[in-house]
């Protein structure tokens, strides 16, 4: 948002703010309740570092946190209707056809055993089993910006056989045990009947199983799924056959297979690793897709660190003659939720709900999600604001940048001063 003034800015917060809550206001029968959604989201995006019921009572000058706990409570809306309004809002701005639908977990840790879904289950928050809620999101992630999309609270196969457990959290009847892939499914099958524009869906290994490969390919879309290094691959109509599990096949790999290539730029520059990218097979896929597509690929995308040659497995099904390159990006896109994740819980409360609901859990999380697509929205209409020379400035200092970092993953010895100096 370079070359943005200071009144601009504000301008376009206080536009967007009453764009925003004038929107939220359609969702709520009684005029006092939508009052107090809005005054939640105003202490959501408000600079108080706790967003707890009383610090967000405070900061609308409430004498205490009933109207606050009463949006999450005992008022009646629906959460997926927000939840819905959310993505039409985010994608009204972000869309772009070759955007990236991202499905991941995060963990909410809790000390108790009354909230909504909670357990003894891993958490990669905390690296560990530990009491805790695990909800899965979908971001939608383009050119424009990231937002979150979808959500719904895990919950253990265990709540499924506890009644008493079920009606303390007010869990509804219909809501049955569904694992963390059949909630992903969920969610793809509800973004692709809304029309979300999209090209490629990213995961981790948690999702990248069969049952969703099916689900995207018959849908015409391509994907980059996170894959065991015990997964078995098999090529077949390729000049060299390739067998064995994703670790066997990647150790036997050339070093010329391996290219380095950033897969996005994180708070420390380029996001380099080493790539290799395996094709498979060559499908036609109308096999699986109703729509005539021609001709697709499977593979497999290898990715390595430079550091400790670490190594990480995906499984890409693309349109044949997809470039390496885009697999990359296709799959650094997904750094886009883990970067989401930790600014709504840190800046956005998201991990500072409360309640005990089923009800409260996801109306509290889709009010983070709208006061998170605002701040997409915002930084990209900032972005059509700066200068074109502005614009050209900072891309040529980006590939100056690039250029660095290149030149020191080629030379362990190479200073920034050695053969560069910044664009002009």
């Amino acid at each position: 948002m370079m070359g943005v003034a200071v009144e601009q800015m504000l301008d376009l917060w206080c536009t967007e703010l009453r764009q925003v809550k004038a929107h939220l206001r359609a969702l709520f029968p009684h005029p006092s309740v939508a009052a107090s959604a809005a005054a939640f989201l105003d202490g959501l995006l408000g600079p108080e570092r706790r967003k707890t019921g009383w610090m967000r009572a405070e900061a609308a000058g409430d004498p205490g946190p009933w109207r606050q706990q009463a949006v999450l409570g005992r008022s009646h809306w629906d959460a997926d209707a927000l939840r819905d309004l959310v993505r039409e809002y985010a994608v009204e701005t972000l869309a772009s056809p070759d955007a990236v639908l991202v499905i991941d977990e995060t963990g909410f840790l809790k000390q108790g055993q009354s909230s909504c879904g909670v357990g003894r289950q891993y958490t990669g928050s905390a690296g560990k089993i530990t009491n805790c809620q695990i909800g899965v999101f979908a971001a939608y992630v383009s050119d424009k910006g990231c937002a979150f999309i979808d959500r719904q609270l895990y919950l253990p196969q265990d709540w499924t056989t506890k009644p008493e457990r079920r009606t303390a959290a007010h869990v509804p009847d219909a809501i049955r045990f569904v694992t963390k892939p059949q909630i992903a499914a969920q969610m793809i099958e509800r973004a692709i009947a809304a029309g979300v524009p999209f090209d490629w869906a990213a995961t981790d290994t948690v999702y990248g199983v069969g049952a969703i490969e099916m689900q995207l390919r018959r849908a015409g879309k391509g994907y980059v799924l996170g894959a065991h290094a015990t997964d078995q691959f098999n090529s077949w109509g390729k000049t060299l056959p390739v067998a064995g599990t994703a670790e066997q096949i990647a150790r036997a790999l050339p070093s010329q297979a391996w290219r380095r290539l950033s897969a996005g730029d994180g708070t420390k520059g380029p996001r380099l690793y080493d790539w290799a990218y395996v094709e498979l097979a060559d499908l036609e896929a109308e096999e699986d897709s109703p729509e005539p597509t021609g001709l697709w690929t499977r593979g497999l995308l290898i990715r390595r660190t430079i550091t400790d040659q670490d190594l990480a497995f995906f499984s890409p099904w693309c349109p044949a003659g997809t470039l390496r390159e885009t697999l990359v990006r296709g799959e650094g896109h997904r750094w886009a939720i883990e970067d989401a994740f930790e600014t709504a819980k840190t800046e956005l409360g998201l991990t500072h709900n409360e309640t005990r609901s089923w009800h409260g859990w996801h109306r509290h999380g889709s009010l983070v999600m709208l006061a998170f697509a605002m701040m997409a929205v915002v930084r990209q209409h900032a972005n059509r604001l700066t200068s074109p020379q502005k614009r050209n400035d900072e891309a040529r200092l980006q590939r100056w940048y690039a250029g660095l970092s290149r030149k020191s993953a080629g030379s362990p010895h190479a200073s920034p001063s050695a053969g560069s100096s910044l664009p002009s």
